[in-house]
Parts: C-alpha cells; structure tokens; sequence
C-alpha cells in the first residue's frame, strides 16, 4: 500500500500479521485507519498456509465444530474427544494438499519474510507486528536481524513464555484491569459493586452447575444451543473487554439469572460467517505444536491457571482461554519440536516500540515491560482503558506508532495523559 506522503522514507513497513493463522491481506483496512502508510509504503505478504496462500491450511471443519461446540459443557472429557477429532480431520486435509505439517512455523516464516526483503531489493525496513505477529516478530528479531531498522509489536505475546501459563496471566491482568476501571468510576461502582468478586463467584458456580439456554444469531436460521458454564464464561469476558463499557451490566444480569447477552456474545463471535474458513489452523497447529507443548508441560499451565485464579475449580485449568485441549490436538498433530532455541529470549539492540493494553485480556500488559528488558533500545508503553492490539481501537496508539517509525528512538506519548476510562453501561 503506497505512501500518503508526496515524499515518502525510503524504509518501508512490513505487516506481520495476527493470529497464528490470520491473513495480512484481511488486515490491510486496519492498517489504513490507523495511518500506518502516512509516510512509508507498507508491504503486505500472506503468510505461508494463510488463506490467501499456496497452499492454504484452512479447516473450516473445526470453525464448524467451535461454533456447535457452545452447546457442549466445554471441560467436559467427551467435548475434548470430538475436539481431538476434528483436529486430526484438519490433519488429514493438511496432509491430502501435500502439505509437510513440519514447516509452518515461526523459524521458516522468518525465512520467507528475509527472502520477501531481498527478492524486493530493500536494504532496511521496518516491521509491525500485531498479536501473534509479535511472537513472530520477535522471532523474526533474533534469526535475521540484518536490514531490520525498527520494530513495533503490539500485543505482546513473547516466544520464550508462549503458552497456556501466560494465557491465564493475560487473562486475569485484563480482568483486572477493567474491574478496577468500574470500581475508580462511581456510576459504576454503586451500581455494580464487587464486581470482580461476582465474577469469580459465577465462574465457580457455573463450573459446577451450568446454565443452558437457547439465542437467535442473525446468519443462523435455526435458534443455538449455548451451555454457559465456567469455561465458557471466560472465555466470553476474554474477548468482552473489547467492548468494556457492557461488561458490568452483562455480569450483572447473569448473576440475577438472565445469561442472554453473554450467551447472544458467544454466539454471535462463532456463528459469524467471518469466524469460517479464515484461520489457517495448518499453520495454528504448526507454531503451536512445534514451539509451545514441547515446551510447556500440562502441569505447567495447571500452575499457571492456579497462580491466577486460585479459587477456580481444577477442572478449568488446564484448558486456558482459547487453547482448549491443546496438549491432546499436539498429540494428534504430530510434528516434531522445533529446537529449544526457538524459547531464546530476544535481544537486540533494534529500536523498538512494545505496545500494550491495560484490558488485554489475550495477551498479559505486562509483557511489553517483559520483552523490553532485553531489548536495549526499546519503549514499553501500556494505553489504559483498551483491549488486545490498541492500534485498531486507539487514536493515541496509532498516533505513537507512526511517531515511532518517523523518530525509532523517541516516540510521542504525550496523548497517553488525556485518556479517560469508557463509560460503562448503567441498566435502571
């Protein structure tokens, strides 16, 4: 995408996109509102086994099968065998494309974005690297450092922490974060009051007694079964904090027996048609099976989910949010590790920008501050009130990413001290 400028640098941007397994060419849009193509051209390659690739890795197969899966008790033994079950059906459309399994992850990705730089005839260029793009940033980092002249992520998620143990940290730092937002706004607080603790109550209740109703989705013709027990419950508020301002009154109306939005939320997400056949679960499976479980044991997550949410129930933890079965679906996934390197924390001397936000409940606020210890000439900024990957929903985050690749070392955060918290939802 060119330039605005008349006059742009002569350093372009490339796009590293999120997921593992989201298309750069679908976030082209978020890229142009936030102005990332002021005054460089930014460059966007589908990643290898996205669904603008050859070949591509999708399997709609298990969209299908996580949208239906909302009218199974989600820790449920049974629930992780169909879960396993549609991973190997992914396997076996991997494999019938003639596709090596064993390829798809962040060290040959790395590799094709190194020959896109050169095969382009770019002597320096900058990267902004969105959720996973992060992880693959960061890889990105420490394998070709060569023609790199700054680097924004935002959304941290580490490579040497990855996994479930730091998906429950997320979890619980974005919870936090929106909680104590409630509490500090007085509206809030004497209409909601402990709010947190209600939360963490429904959790445990939920988790032992689930709640099924039925909802309309407008693309379904026929009304969805949702069960909403504790998984699903955080799984709902991990991605509720994008649209903070309602999640109280939500809260609120599950605790005195009304489930309707939240279950209308959680449908509403699976149900869309942009939830099918987008994600490359090829290449999901290739990052997280060769760079995570081999890594991170079981009881690892286990600790994690009990270091933040110890009154949960042992039966949530070892699925944490979004990485349901994980360890099962490697199993049957079967690549090899990648080497143990690929957990090397990263540092460099690159200019870099580690943005975060304080309701990011996908991806910890902490981990910019985490990254940038190792990272000599790094900024760690956190944009309060906002959910994962503040570029797309913050004016002020956009603003220091393009002052960031116009001055590496010096971006302007000054608009961080006009931000104010959403107005929450306020139900009579």
């Amino acid at each position: 995408m060119p330039a605005e400028s008349s006059s742009p640098a002569p350093d372009p941007i490339v796009w590293f996109a999120g997921g593992p397994g989201d298309d750069a060419v679908s976030e082209i849009p978020m890229a142009l509102a936030g102005n990332l193509n002021r005054d460089r051209d930014v460059i966007f390659m589908s990643q290898r086994g996205t669904y603008s690739a050859d070949p591509e890795l999708t399997c709609p197969n298990i969209d299908r099968f996580n949208a239906r899966a909302l009218g199974l008790v989600s820790n449920a033994p049974s629930t992780g065998l169909l879960h396993v079950e549609a991973t190997r059906t992914c396997r076996d459309r991997v494999d019938a494309k003639g596709a090596d399994r064993s390829t798809y992850n962040d060290i040959e990705s790395s590799a094709d974005y190194d020959a896109l730089r050169k095969t382009l005839g770019v002597r320096k260029w900058n990267v902004f690297g969105i959720s996973y793009g992060t992880h693959l940033a960061l890889n990105y980092m420490r394998l070709h450092p060569k023609g790199l002249r700054s680097v924004g992520i935002d959304g941290v998620l580490p490579p040497s922490i990855a996994g479930g143990a730091v998906t429950w940290k997320a979890a619980r730092e974005g919870f936090d974060g929106l909680f104590k937002a409630c509490q500090e706004q007085p509206a809030c607080n004497t209409r909601y009051p402990n709010l947190k603790a209600t939360f963490l109550r429904l959790v445990s209740e939920l988790e032992a007694h689930p709640v099924t109703t039925t909802v309309t989705v407008p693309v379904h013709p026929e009304p969805v079964k949702v069960v909403l027990d504790g998984g699903n419950l955080v799984t709902w508020l991990t991605s509720a904090t994008h649209v903070a301002a309602g999640v109280p009154r939500s809260i609120d109306e599950l605790a005195h027996g009304n489930p309707q939005r939240i279950a209308e939320q959680l449908a509403g997400g699976k149900y869309s048609p942009q939830a099918i056949g987008r994600v490359a679960h090829g290449l999901v499976y290739g990052v997280f099976c060769s760079q995570w479980t081999p890594y991170e044991s079981r009881a690892d997550v286990i600790r994690g989910g009990r270091r933040a949410f110890p009154s949960f129930p042992r039966s949530m933890l070892a699925n944490a949010p979004q990485l349901a079965w994980l360890h099962d679906d490697c199993r049957a996934w079967d690549v090899p590790p990648a080497p143990r390197s690929v957990r090397d924390v990263t540092r460099s001397d690159i200019p870099t920008l580690a943005l975060s936000g304080g309701f990011d409940a996908q991806t910890a606020p902490s981990n910019g501050a985490y990254v940038a210890r190792t990272l000599r000439r790094s900024t760690a900024v956190t944009v309060p009130y906002v959910a994962h990957v503040v570029f797309a929903d913050s004016r002020c985050a956009q603003t220091i990413t393009t002052s960031f690749f116009a001055r590496p070392t010096a971006p302007d955060t000054s608009c961080l001290a006009g931000l104010q918290p959403p107005q929450f939802e306020i139900a009579p």
